[in-house]
């Protein structure tokens, strides 16, 4: 029988058929695609005609779909549906897939005949797009170590290897920290809970089989119980439990694998002629330079901290007229700010909440999507690899664009987080295929299930980055969708957000769960109005961590990181009540694989520009812009990385940006 993951799927839109494949047919499906891959490898290497951009470069391009197939669809259920078994093939995966690339990336012959088609690049008559793909195919090879030789080259496939094995431990780690702690509540340590965290904390009860409310450390529940929670000893307990994820002894401590990264990208770094990991990571990304990403960084940290040590005076105030007189702790800023927020905006998050459903943002999301680029939203029946995942089918003037995935609830076997992947990407050659795309949440399930605003945002993000996905119109899958520098590629994903602050959409879809009706006139002006209030907070908390990132990457191999990340935070005054969006020991950004290594500013550097290109819209006169839709399609969305990302931006808007736009959008200007 042929094993369900290398048949042709005979399915709508080429979809993975979940139904028919099972665990045991992922180490079998993988040893069959790397032979293939090896193969076809190895005919490209071996060709005995002259190295052309199509016998070597398309060639290339072409090569390896079996192997994407395998693990389009590993990766997906490992990273939303993990059990103990996809746990086990991950471990053995890893140093596998590392060995395997690194092995093709160290392939002289290959390497060879790239660097033929290089030479004579200027006499190739390529079109812009294929010089792009020739140019990163070449900077590729020299950067995994193409060029080095013996002991040096022997020692970059053993780090890569490392690398692997540790970024997969580092997460299922964390993974097991965040699955296996919850904290049982009592009918009396509910009080004063709104009925949708009361709800959640039951469902999550159900789920970890108690029978009693519970807070598990799933962001959708733990930040509204620090938020409404009046028992200060339950809140501290929650908070130390999530700041300990991957901190707490044992099989599941990542301080000593964070270290041993470093180390080895250090090691990495060095052996292709780098002075830091930093420097070598930056040289592909917009920012190009350490020195540029900590000037963006300093630039905003300076408002943002005064305004944060501001917010704890008042904060503050409110602890010791509570009759609590010890100083403002971490597990009191949500508590305090949420009753602050009350009292300033006079927004109540329970009485908001019933205004953000899961369907109707989701109904907005696709709404948005259809004015500004004309793409139609209809249900697909097809089955997918966990009963809470729904798919849709997307088009535009009648034309197949796209099949969209959405899967929102969290659940004890999905990672932390919400993220974008494309099971498939969109490109034309060797033949024309449509992108898959999937937006992975973690949402507390309930019915109907309510979101947060900031629930609301992150799906509103997530979806951004699916039209990128979507909306690309490239040939070669290697530039395709989010295949661009890693500092460009959160643009079109923040920059989406903003559609949710639009009141028309606000108040079209933000309808209340029971009544149906729009949100009154005046609750909108307030949330619209609180958009900007606690910006110092959640400004310093993200700073912090990606100066922390950048201090581990830009000088000599950080021996304890616990160590250096208290020494980067006392430098910067870090206040004393707030702590790092992400703390060592639990942040996969950068440790559970290279993507945002030395790079989580990047954040940051798109939001300087998501600020200023929502700006064009609103100079245009109308956040639905036709003439200004069509050029972000033409000139970023739809381009993927076929161009430099700078030139991009500046064909849209004509310019490059400055940060007075985000400290302006943040309330951070002076």
């Amino acid at each position: 029988m042929t094993n369900p993951l290398l048949a042709d799927w005979n399915t709508p839109f080429q979809i993975a058929p979940f139904d028919l494949i099972s665990d045991d047919d992922f180490a079998p499906a993988l040893e069959e695609a790397f032979a293939q891959h090896n193969s076809e490898i190895e005919a490209i290497a071996q060709n005995t005609d002259a190295p052309t951009f199509a016998n070597t470069i398309e060639a290339l391009e072409a090569a390896g779909s079996a192997l994407e197939k395998v693990l389009s669809v590993f990766f997906t259920v490992a990273g939303a549906d993990s059990n103990p078994a996809r746990e086990d093939l991950q471990r053995a995966f890893s140093p596998r897939l590392a060995a395997h690339f690194a092995e093709i990336s160290s392939n002289k012959a290959l390497f060879q005949r790239v660097a033929a088609v290089w030479e004579q690049r200027d006499s190739l008559n390529l079109s812009d797009e294929q010089a792009r793909v020739l140019m990163l195919e070449h900077r590729g090879f020299i950067r995994a170590g193409a060029a080095l030789s013996g002991p040096q080259e022997t020692r970059m496939k053993e780090i890569k290897g490392r690398l692997a094995v540790l970024g997969t431990q580092f997460t299922q780690n964390l993974l097991a920290d965040e699955r296996n702690w919850f904290l049982e509540l009592a009918e009396d340590d509910l009080e004063g809970l709104p009925d949708f965290v009361i709800d959640a904390a039951r469902a999550a009860g159900a789920e970890k089989d108690v029978d009693r409310p519970v807070v598990t450390l799933s962001r959708s529940l733990i930040t509204p119980f620090l938020q409404s929670s009046s028992r200060r000893e339950l809140r501290k307990k929650a908070f130390l439990a999530s700041e300990a994820r991957g901190a707490n002894g044992g099989e599941t401590d990542n301080r000593a694998i964070a270290a041993e990264i470093l180390a080895l990208r250090e090691e990495r770094a060095n052996l292709l002629g780098y002075d830091t990991f930093a420097a070598y990571k930056l040289e592909t990304e917009m920012a190009k330079t350490p020195e540029a990403v900590r000037k963006l960084l300093m630039d905003v940290w300076e408002p943002a901290r005064r305004q944060a040590n501001k917010d704890a005076e008042v904060l503050t105030a409110m602890m010791r007229n509570d009759g609590v007189n010890d100083d403002l702790a971490p597990w009191d800023w949500h508590y305090y700010t949420e009753k602050r927020r009350k009292v300033e905006h006079d927004l109540d998050e329970a009485a908001l909440k019933p205004y953000f459903q899961l369907e109707r943002m989701i109904e907005a999301a696709f709404d948005c999507a259809t004015r500004l680029f004309g793409l139609e939203f209809k249900t697909l029946d097809v089955p997918l690899y966990h009963p809470d995942c729904r798919a849709w089918e997307v088009t535009r003037d009648g034309k197949h664009v796209a099949v969209f995935i959405g899967d929102y609830f969290a659940r004890g076997s999905k990672r932390s987080g919400a993220w974008c992947s494309a099971m498939r990407a969109q490109a034309k050659f060797p033949k024309d295929q449509t992108p898959i795309v999937i937006n992975v949440c973690n949402f507390a399930k309930a019915d109907p299930a309510l979101l947060s605003y900031n629930d609301a945002r992150t799906l509103f993000h997530e979806f951004g980055h699916a039209l990128h996905q979507m909306l690309s119109n490239v040939t070669y899958e290697s530039v395709s969708g989010t295949s661009v520098a890693r500092d460009f590629v959160e643009l079109p994903s923040q920059l989406f957000e903003h559609w949710l602050e639009v009141p028309e959409v606000l108040h079209k879809f933000a309808t209340h769960a029971k009544t149906g009706k729009a949100m009154p006139q005046e609750m909108l002006d307030k949330v619209l109005g609180a958009a900007t209030f606690d910006m110092g907070f959640q400004t310093v908390e993200y700073v912090a961590s990606a100066l922390v990132d950048l201090a581990f990457h830009d000088g000599p191999a950080v021996v304890d990181p616990m160590a250096k990340q208290a020494e980067v935070l006392a430098g910067l005054g870090m206040p004393e009540a707030i702590r790092m969006r992400h703390a060592t020991p639990h942040f996969a950004h950068v440790f559970a694989g290279d993507g945002y290594s030395s790079a989580y500013y990047s954040y940051m550097w798109s939001e300087v520009m998501d600020a200023d290109a929502f700006d064009a819209f609103k100079e245009a006169g109308s956040p639905f812009d036709a003439e200004r839709a069509k050029a972000l399609e033409t000139h970023i969305l739809s381009k993927g990385g076929s161009q430099d990302a700078a030139e991009l931006y500046v064909a849209f808007r004509g310019r490059l940006p400055g940060v007075e736009a985000l400290l302006k959008g943040r309330g951070l200007a002076a």
